[in-house]
């Protein structure tokens, strides 16, 4: 199926949803100035489309008891890709990853309890992964989080 194109519409409902994704059809038609009927259309195509991949909670990691953050780079071996994918989706610490260029090849937002727990993912689980050479663990301090499309 072909894609339709993204207009100025659609990047301001896009944007109005991710400074609230909580906003109903008739207040998300309001901030972007067109009719329910029209809003709503373009809400489910843009979800249909995959342009809106789903919908969200922004949570705050230390008052759920996730009090440690870290971005672990690792360098792995080219070919097991597929494989470390399937198994970093396994660790629940690990919350975001991304295949990257650079002086490494996949950087992870890890999440845990606590610095023992950190370690504990690093030492005895990341690092047991096979084709994975090493690791490079850099403390997040003061999570600031996305100001959103606004800046």
């Amino acid at each position: 199926m072909a894609q339709q194109g993204v207009d100025e519409l659609d990047r301001r409902i896009v944007a109005a949803l991710q400074a609230d994704g909580r906003l109903s059809v008739r207040a998300l038609a309001e901030r972007v100035n067109t009719s329910r009927a029209a809003a709503h259309a373009r809400l489910q195509r843009l979800v249909r489309t995959g342009v809106i991949t789903g919908f969200t909670a922004t949570v705050d990691p230390a008052r759920t008891g996730l009090g440690t953050s870290a971005y672990v780079t690792m360098a792995v071996r080219q070919h097991v890709w597929r494989d470390l994918r399937e198994r970093l989706r396994a660790i629940p610490e690990v919350r975001h990853m991304a295949l990257v260029g650079g002086e490494f090849d996949v950087i992870l937002l890890v999440r845990a309890a606590d610095n023992d727990a950190l370690r504990r993912v690093v030492l005895e689980q990341l690092q047991s992964i096979p084709g994975v050479l090493s690791t490079r663990t850099s403390l997040i301090f003061e999570d600031i989080g996305n100001p959103g499309p606004a800046g």
